[in-house]
């Protein structure tokens, strides 16, 4: 019988790449294995997926997809697209279900890998008695303020938006404010906030937990999660630090709107500059903004008088604030004038000079950890050598 994997993606275009990316990976440690990757549809625009995906399946035969039905979410009208994606995930459990029933009659699944979205997933593997593993695709810093969760909820009667001013205290993290914790955990009363709690607290029942990530650079926090500080009343699963994940080449096929002669243009533009003279700046599938505060970063880069290349998604959103570290009104807008002094500053001062020195030593570090005998391709080792 033929060995396989699955591997459960929310359905934004971003966490889809990198479960592609991860699939390809475990095929150089294992090509006999077939990688099946299930596909929930999205009740809103998630990025382009198809062409990506025809892609995909031409080039690497032993990657495979498979389509969900398409479910309605309850919250229609919910505010936050985490509720919509939750609630998708949620109600396909029956679907994933079948899929995995489908797939163990020609195969002998050694895992689900799913991202933090697809908790709901759990269950039914834990039913199948299929071996359940986490990927997290934003990080160890991420993984052990979610994992904690339960614990700071615990902490406090409080909505972390209405705590002023106070510092959380999460294993392996400086003191985190309060009110810069993600926005779906900000209100308890908020049906996200159920939702990931909920998740967090099964999440130790998994077999393991990949991080798009590698030791030398969080490593510290690292420590922490693997020695179970995070998650003080239960037994946190192996820790399996495998990245950094990155799109092995440009052939995304239509994930991106960007045609093949703009991105040729834009590298060739690059080439053209200065050595590390050049600002990037990309925020994401979801990382959308009004016209004002696109008018304002336009702005305030154009004054900073630095190069940059800088990915605009449309159409804008009102839900969406800047994520940067900088001084912003209460709705999250942030000034031309704050985005000009906080990009010279990175370009022009000592500081900047250090963090552009740091952000180097970083890269190298993280070419090292892919190669092989690096700590990322030793750790993804070990993970599929447990499957023996």
């Amino acid at each position: 019988m033929k060995e396989a994997v699955v591997l459960y993606p929310s359905p934004h275009v971003g966490h889809l790449v990198s479960m592609v990316e991860l699939g390809k990976l475990l095929l150089t440690h294992r090509p006999a294995l077939s990688i099946h990757i299930l596909i929930a549809a999205a009740p809103y625009i998630a990025g382009r997926t198809d062409k990506y995906i025809s892609t995909v399946s031409a080039s690497v035969p032993s990657i495979k997809f498979h389509h969900l039905p398409i479910v309605t979410p309850v919250s229609t009208t919910a505010t936050h697209l985490e509720v919509l994606t939750l609630e998708v995930l949620h109600f396909s459990k029956p679907r994933v279900h079948e899929e995995l029933i489908n797939i163990s009659k020609t195969c002998k699944i050694h895992g689900l890998i799913m991202d933090f979205f697809c908790t709901s997933g759990l269950s039914v593997a834990n039913e199948l008695h299929i071996p359940s593993y986490f990927f997290i695709t934003s990080g160890a810093c991420f993984l052990a303020l979610y994992l904690h969760l339960p614990t700071l909820h615990q902490n406090t009667t409080k909505n972390f938006k209405d705590m002023k001013e106070h510092f959380l205290n999460v294993p392996g993290l400086l003191p985190v404010l309060a009110t810069d914790m993600p926005k779906p955990f900000l209100e308890r009363d908020n049906k996200a906030y159920q939702y990931f709690l909920d998740f967090a607290t099964q999440v130790p029942q998994a077999a393991g937990i990949m991080i798009n990530t590698f030791e030398f650079l969080e490593s510290k926090v690292v420590r922490a999660i693997s020695d179970g500080l995070c998650v003080p009343d239960n037994p946190t699963p192996p820790i399996y630090c495998i990245g950094p994940l990155i799109l092995a080449d440009d052939k995304r096929g239509g994930s991106s709107k960007t045609s093949p002669e703009d991105a040729r243009k834009c590298i060739t533009w690059l080439d053209s500059q200065p050595n590390q003279s050049v600002v990037f700046l990309c925020f994401g599938s979801l990382g959308l903004f009004t016209k004002e505060q696109l008018r304002e970063i336009a702005i305030g880069l154009e004054k900073s008088g630095q190069r940059f290349l800088w990915v605009v998604r449309d159409p804008p959103s009102h839900n969406l604030s800047l994520a940067l570290s900088m001084n912003e009104s209460e709705d999250g807008f942030v000034s031309a004038d704050e985005v000009e002094k906080n990009l010279r500053g990175l370009m022009e001062s000592d500081e900047g000079k250090l963090i552009r020195e740091r952000a180097m030593a970083m890269k190298n570090a993280a070419k090292a950890a892919m190669i092989e005998g690096g700590s990322s391709q030793v750790a993804l080792s070990k993970l599929v050598e447990s499957w023996n």
